[in-house]
């Protein structure tokens, strides 16, 4: 039976798209960490430039709102000395009628070399990167309740930089998590990394049950999904995406499934407390957690520069 190669590596095994974490080898997902942590002090630098992308033109393509992972895909490629073209997609060709796959043949007629995708639609990135020119790379900066692999990894480098040993991990993700492409990418790279003790928490309406089938233990109850964890991610109410009262109200969420210095208190003295932004203060989390000693959530955004940086200019250095 002959076996269909995964879209995003090419016939070596090297990145040339990022759809997914799903399906990415170990060797691909450490390949981009270690890559990060060589960027890290381009920030520091006076001169915030590297020449690796020096020519070629990255074309951010956001059909759905999100200034934060525009802007840090923004820096991340100029960081590479990269042409950055910012799309205003509510007022282009697509908003007019045009499809989806003319407007990227058009966009591709301009040279582009890297298109960054953000859509409503779960598929989106896969089916521009079946459709682009071979030259062409495509990064899913997040479709539908799919899959958000950037923010996936830089949390992956923000638990590594903080707790090295993945093999040794009890990571709790906190929340929404039937309706957040970022727990689903945390996930799989967990799962990928080694992780024995992944814990999806949350009430059943908003916590899938065929998580178990990947292996992760479900927790409907507060304080058993958080105890003696390593890591808590916690995730913001995607109350875009909801359909139908999932939720009696924010408050009551908040009482129950908000995490506070008390229930932060459950885990290990030395957990570490991550959010992939925006916060929902006093919802999600209580602002001295946030705040607090053992959150790591700006780092993570820090951290999210370097981690795309590194994607892109390993894709960018593969031919199809």
């Amino acid at each position: 039976m002959l076996m269909r190669r995964n879209p995003q590596l090419n016939a070596h095994g090297e990145l040339i798209h990022l759809l997914s974490i799903e399906g990415l080898p170990r060797e691909v997902v450490t390949q981009i960490l270690d890559t990060a942590s060589t960027f890290l002090s381009v920030s520091d630098r006076d001169v915030k430039k590297v020449p690796l992308l020096r020519g070629k033109s990255v074309f951010n393509l956001f059909f759905e709102n999100s200034t934060r992972t525009r802007t840090t895909f923004e820096i991340a490629a100029k960081r590479l000395s990269a042409d950055v073209l910012n799309l205003d997609i509510a007022r282009s060709s697509t908003a007019k009628g045009e499809s989806l796959l003319d407007t990227i043949a058009n966009l591709s007629a301009m040279q582009a070399d890297m298109f960054v995708v953000r859509h409503s639609e779960s598929g989106a990135p896969y089916l521009i990167a079946q459709h682009c020119a071979p030259h062409v790379h495509v990064v899913n900066a997040g479709d539908g309740r799919h899959a958000h692999p950037t923010q996936g990894l830089l949390d992956m480098y923000t638990i590594r930089h903080y707790k090295p040993r993945f093999q040794d991990l009890t990571v709790a993700i906190v929340g929404d998590i039937v309706h957040s492409r970022v727990a689903r990418s945390d996930i799989h790279a967990l799962t990928t990394l080694g992780v024995p003790e992944i814990r999806a928490v949350g009430p059943k309406t908003l916590v899938p049950g065929d998580l178990r089938d990947m292996g992760v233990r479900v927790c409907h109850d507060m304080s058993e999904g958080i105890r003696d964890a390593d890591v808590i991610i916690t995730l913001r109410l995607q109350n875009e995406r909801m359909s139908g009262a999932m939720l009696p109200s924010s408050g009551e969420f908040a009482k129950s499934w908000g995490l506070t210095p008390e229930k932060l208190a459950l885990a290990k003295p030395d957990a570490i407390v991550m959010h992939p932004g925006p916060i929902n203060r006093g919802v999600e989390i209580d602002s001295a957690v946030a705040d607090g000693t053992q959150s790591v959530i700006l780092p993570q955004v820090t951290f999210g520069i370097a981690v795309r940086m590194a994607v892109m200019s390993i894709i960018a250095g593969n031919s199809a």
